[in-house]
């Protein structure tokens, strides 16, 4: 399980939790509903902002891959030009 869903499940069971214990709780119905509906937005606001980290992280690790093959390529491209290069050289010798 990757690291995203752990914080999911963890965001959504303490969400449950919160709303379970108001429910649960000797006050006014008025009350209640007004603390649900602000943990509900608190907790809205958290997974928000860890989706926006998730979307972060993925985006840096993709720039990095990007980056990695790039540079993979120049310098497989580097190295075919060498060979062509050697194998023109010896070809003309040939000839």
């Amino acid at each position: 399980m990757n690291s995203s869903k752990v914080v999911l499940s963890i965001l959504i069971s303490a969400a449950v939790g919160a709303t379970l214990g108001l429910l649960f709780a000797p006050e006014k119905g008025s009350t209640t509903r007004r603390q649900i509906r602000q943990k509900g937005d608190d907790y809205a606001n958290g997974m928000g902002d860890k989706f926006n980290e998730l979307v972060d992280s993925i985006t840096e690790k993709f720039e990095h891959l990007k980056e990695e093959a790039k540079h993979e390529a120049t310098q497989q491209f580097a190295k075919a030009k060498s060979i062509l290069a050697t194998d023109n050289v010896n070809a003309n010798k040939v000839l």
